[in-house]
């Protein structure tokens, strides 16, 4: 058997998943790159995403919004700003989500308030492209 990868994935909130995987794909700033055993040490920021995570049996996509990833010798760690895994997600809920925040950007009554808006808005659209 080849030598797996610990890999966790980190909120604000909590700790989202921690498994040992065969491969992670990375959505990083300057591009994607993939993380196997063994993987030199890197620490890169991430740009809205997909986190692909390869295991012997499926992939698991997880979108991201902004955040970092460490790779060590003990493995990969992301930390996010948001993740939402793809497979759970409700499109129906998410296209209501982008309709509100639409209305948000269109009624807002600064141009603090509209980038605030803005920026949630983009990042809901981000997930939707990335179904």
């Amino acid at each position: 058997m080849a030598d797996r990868l610990t890999f966790e994935l980190v909120s604000p909130e909590r700790l989202l998943l921690s498994a040992q995987v065969d491969m992670v794909v990375v959505p990083g700033t300057e591009g994607e790159f993939g993380v196997l055993a063994g993987h030199a040490p890197l620490v890169s920021t991430l740009r809205p995403g997909v986190i692909s995570v390869h295991d012997e049996k499926a992939i698991q996509r997880i979108f991201v919004r902004g955040g970092f990833a460490e790779v060590t010798p003990d493995g990969l760690t992301v930390l996010a700003e948001e993740a939402i895994d793809l497979a759970t997600l409700d499109t129906a809920a998410l296209n209501a989500r982008i309709k509100d925040a639409e209305e948000d950007v269109a009624d807002a009554k600064s141009e603090i308030a509209r980038a605030s808006a803005q920026a949630q808005l983009d990042g809901l659209r981000a997930v939707r492209e990335s179904l």
